[in-house]
């Protein structure tokens, strides 16, 4: 546990999209986490077509971040296959602290996880109207959203961090095209991080979006999107390191 007034280094990054030949591939990522961070927080898409081959595999690549606390959230190429569970399990297994709905306290730090949904932003989020199927996707939106309260909901840390896969407001979705914004995310996730302020929200899944925004709280929102962190800082190609004081107020 670091003491109060020290710095907790978080790296931060989504959509690694491991597939069974990645061997090798990802293994500079943990060596860098590992040596410059306290944490490491994993933004969902962790497999590309969610099967358990894909994230035995990534269980491999993760051995030079051996030691180092790591939380994560699924994201929906880790549903494709309807293997879920198992991908989740193989990754607790490995000491993964994996969120839906959790809450965990790492270095003084709370995280709480939900993988979050799709379904648009302000006035054009979508509503529960019309057909059935309609209502049954705004409520998975919906069901998303509660998940991540409940979790922000347990955390009695006074630094705490949001992690999410789909986005939780439009800014970070921007450059996208325009049609597929609705699929990138949903207001509906930004209202507990409102109702329960956070130091920070990450998220992924929109790989050409923007790296920065904020809630209509304030509260700082990044995209941390492997792809999008490669094409915006090719230099620090990685991670996003959120730099947390435990500076008592």
């Amino acid at each position: 546990m670091l003491e109060p007034g020290q710095v907790v280094r978080v790296a931060a990054v989504g959509d690694l999209h491991c597939h069974k030949t990645s061997q090798g591939h990802f293994q500079p990522i943990f060596a860098a986490a590992k040596a410059e961070s306290d944490i490491l927080v994993l933004c969902g898409d962790l497999t590309d077509y969610g099967l358990p081959e894909e994230a035995e595999v990534l269980v491999k690549e993760m051995a030079p971040a051996a030691g180092l606390p790591t939380v994560a959230v699924l994201g929906n190429h880790d549903f494709h296959s309807d293997r879920q569970d198992e991908v989740r399990q193989i990754l607790i297994e490995a000491g993964v602290h994996m969120l839906d709905g959790d809450a965990v306290e790492l270095e003084g730090v709370g995280f709480a996880g939900a993988k979050g949904f799709a379904g648009g932003f302000g006035r054009g989020t979508l509503g529960a109207w019309g057909e059935p199927a309609i209502k049954a996707f705004v409520q998975e939106a919906v069901n998303e959203a509660m998940k991540l309260e409940a979790a922000l909901a347990r955390l009695r840390t006074a630094r705490r961090i949001a992690v999410l896969h789909y986005a939780p407001i439009r800014a970070t979705v921007e450059n996208e095209p325009v049609e597929i914004f609705p699929f990138l995310g949903c207001s509906r996730l930004e209202d507990p991080l409102n109702r329960y302020p956070v130091t920070a929200v990450v998220h992924g899944h929109a790989h050409h979006g923007s790296p920065d925004g904020q809630t209509s709280g304030g509260t700082p929102v990044y995209n941390v999107s492997l792809p999008l962190i490669r094409a915006t800082t090719p230099d620090r190609p990685y991670f996003r390191i959120i730099e947390v004081s435990l500076e008592t107020d």
